[in-house]
């Protein structure tokens, strides 16, 4: 048990980082050298600066809760949807344990949040999970689109949350919970860049993207901040 925690703690912890941020890289590199001036018919060059401006504000306004009309239009997956990320960035980022691994085997980590605040994270993030698959399940348009593929992914982002909360509270069977939460993390982190939650970096561009198009073409730079979506 303590050489397989030292290996997925060291080797396998780096071999996990380095494929989700090269990854992700080559992910966001070939969405933008795949932007076509004459497929899309957005001259993204000659109006760089609106397109920028557009592009910028579209991502913004999308990172803040009910802050469109795509988002105020679906309150309740709006709520499940935040409450999912926000642990999900933050909990992953800031968890002492996790930083504490890194100043051990890289020499630096980030400020952690207080226990408290991480363990509500992480029950935020469980529940919006719950709640995103009740919807896929309830919701006849979302359940004729979502496929076996789209469970596996929450199942990928959902085994690490649960195993390492049952892990933290567990006063039984918490170094097999560990382990589970070790590996299913790192697993996670490899599959990331090639899967679904490859949105990681791609939401960013495909709203970049979005914000740019109406802004250049369609006249969005002359009515100021304000899309239709």
């Amino acid at each position: 048990m303590e050489s397989l925690m030292s290996f997925l703690t060291g080797p396998g912890l780096i071999i996990s980082l380095a494929v989700f941020f090269i990854g992700l890289a080559v992910r966001l590199v070939l969405y933008f050298m795949g932007l076509d001036w004459r497929l899309d018919r957005v001259a993204y060059k000659p109006h760089m600066s609106e397109g920028m401006r557009g592009g910028l504000y579209s991502a913004y306004k999308w990172l803040v809760p009910f802050g469109t009309f795509g988002w105020r239009a679906q309150p309740f997956f709006t709520i499940c949807f935040f409450l999912l990320h926000l642990g999900a960035v933050l909990v992953p980022l800031f968890l002492t344990a996790h930083n504490e691994i890194l100043r051990m085997r890289f020499g630096f980590g980030l400020p952690s949040l207080p226990q408290g605040v991480t363990d509500v994270l992480t029950v935020a993030t469980i529940i919006g999970l719950f709640f995103i698959i009740l919807r896929r399940i309830a919701l006849t348009e979302v359940r004729i689109i979502t496929t076996a593929y789209d469970y596996f992914i929450i199942a990928l982002v959902a085994v690490p949350f649960v195993s390492g909360f049952i892990a933290r509270v567990s006063s039984a069977g918490s170094d097999g919970w560990l382990l589970v939460h070790i590996i299913s993390g790192e697993l996670m982190l490899v599959l990331a860049p090639f899967t679904k939650l490859s949105h990681i970096v791609l939401y960013f561009a495909s709203r970049w993207q979005l914000g740019a198009d109406y802004s250049i073409k369609r006249g969005g730079h002359r009515r100021g901040p304000c899309f239709p979506w």
